[in-house]
């Protein structure tokens, strides 16, 4: 399968793309992103025989479909890191938390959030691609929260990788930022940035397309990629998990054959949601999916208004951090796959110049008949995780937005399955104030410990040893002095 850009071809890059190379260059023309020329299409038969299948078999099944230039025998040995999540045979395993709701719990990997779904296997095709062709890579990582302990995880001492991780330094959950500044990879840089998450993604993109900043690596013969969602290679994974939930509500007999769920995200920059939509063209029986926001509501106007403004508008804090985002990256691919390239670049391009788009009245009613939106506050969600663990369902600040979407959207008589994002200790203080209705200051430490005591559930050795860890990365600068950062890291391991 090939893959061709979102906004058109400059004459100067190839018209089509392997999946490797959009995996090693994710950088496409005037900006835009990599998308593969067609889905592979899921039968029926696919479905019946799907429900014998493990995660792992699963997922190498949906990549055969994709018939993608990677040796299978990498495919498989990527596909094996599953096998360090908590359970090997169902990483996702679904969990039934009303009559007609249930959740994916995607966050069971090595830093308990759904990123490691793909990053573990992404990670491992990109080394292995890098050391084939001997060619050294720097990876390009931004992050609100998740990403960045992923992506250093995934690339950790990795051969012929070097990895660079931004964040934005206040703006993660301090479990998220100890995951990155105790990372004592050999390979990588952790740098904090005063700005918000848009900031360091907005630097993220300038690099990947910057002539002058590639010369500079060059001169290193170091090349540039990204484990960001604007590289495919994270999508790809990010497709099959939602296939899974509609298999695993089959086997259960909680639905029957050719009946469709609803698939509730909780989202920021769309790549979970645009897996669930890549589902649902492929053939799975997905009625629609509702997005959930938190203030930073950017997606709900998208989808329920057809406009994107971001003129006058500022990056809200909230304890759902993740998701405060408000320049959704994937949503381009949404837009190509509905509009075409040349609609896309328009659009885009009006983004970047005047802080705006607008889609016209049909263009919004193709994009409400694969999408709803919501959002909710903070308030909401504490109420939510109050009242779910007094059920005996604990669930993080994010997953808690997925109830807004439940309770408002869902319109026909269908399943639901919202997609649980990351594990409660990476958000313990915020958890601790929903679960005592306070607005008192924790530690993350004491909460985690007072949560773990009180619920009964047990906080993940790996989250434990985060406090004694040595701090490795204490670089917080200016957005302007990221670059100077990156080459200085570079020089030093060229």
């Amino acid at each position: 399968m090939n893959f061709i850009e979102t906004r058109g071809n400059d004459g100067i890059r190839k018209k089509e793309v392997t999946f490797s190379e959009a995996l090693l260059n994710p950088s496409a023309s005037f900006g835009g992103l990599y998308v593969p020329k067609e889905l592979p299409q899921l039968s029926e038969s696919f479905f019946e025989e799907a429900k014998n299948l493990n995660y792992k078999e699963l997922t190498l099944k949906i990549l055969d479909m994709f018939d993608l230039d990677i040796d299978r025998e990498v495919l498989k040995e990527a596909v094996s890191l599953y096998d360090k999540f908590d359970d090997p045979n169902d990483p996702v395993p679904v969990k039934k938390i009303e009559n007609d709701l249930f959740v994916i719990e995607l966050y069971h990997g090595p830093t308990r959030a759904f990123k490691d779904m793909a990053l573990q296997p992404f990670g491992h095709i990109l080394s292995h691609l890098a050391k084939e062709k001997n060619e050294k890579y720097l990876i390009l990582a931004a992050t609100s929260g998740d990403t960045g302990p992923a992506t250093l995880e995934t690339f950790k001492n990795k051969d012929n990788i070097l990895v660079s991780c931004l964040y934005p330094e206040g703006g993660t959950s301090d479990i998220q930022k100890l995951q990155m500044v105790t990372n004592d990879g050999k390979n990588v840089k952790v740098i904090g940035i005063v700005g918000n998450f848009d900031d360091a993604q907005s630097a993220l993109k300038s690099l990947l397309a910057s002539k002058a900043f590639k010369e500079e690596l060059t001169k290193d013969h170091i090349k540039l990629s990204a484990a960001n969602s604007v590289n495919f290679g994270r999508i790809i994974f990010q497709i099959i998990y939602h296939i899974k939930s509609y298999i695993d509500l089959l086997k259960k007999g909680e639905i029957d054959k050719k009946e469709k769920i609803y698939i509730i995200v909780p989202s920021g920059n769309f790549g979970n949601a645009l897996g669930a939509y890549y589902a649902k063209k492929m053939g799975t029986p997905i009625e629609k999916i509702l997005i959930a926001s938190n203030i930073n509501n950017i997606l709900t106007d998208l989808i329920t208004k057809g406009e994107y403004d971001l003129r006058d508008r500022k990056l809200l804090q909230t304890t759902s951090p993740a998701m405060d985002i408000l320049k959704s990256s994937n949503v381009e691919r949404m837009l190509f796959d509905l509009f075409g390239a040349e609609r896309t670049k328009e659009l885009m391009d009006s983004l970047n110049n005047e802080n705006y788009y607008k889609l016209t009245e049909e263009e919004l009613q193709k994009v409400r008949e694969h999408f709803d939106a919501t959002f909710c506050d903070d308030e909401f969600a504490k109420e939510t995780i109050r009242e779910y663990a007094k059920k005996g369902y604990v669930m993080d600040p994010h997953t808690a937005t997925s109830l807004k979407a439940y309770k408002e959207l869902k319109k026909e008589p269908l399943k639901c399955v919202a997609c649980s994002t990351a594990e409660w200790t990476k958000f313990a203080p915020t958890m601790l104030n929903a679960l005592k209705n306070d607005d008192k200051k924790y530690s993350d430490k004491e909460a985690l410990e007072e949560i773990s005591k009180t619920l009964h559930i047990e906080i993940p050795q790996i989250v434990k040893e985060l406090f004694e860890k040595e701090i490795v990365h204490k670089t917080v600068v200016e957005t302007d002095k990221i670059e100077e950062e990156i080459l200085n890291f570079i020089q030093t391991h060229a």
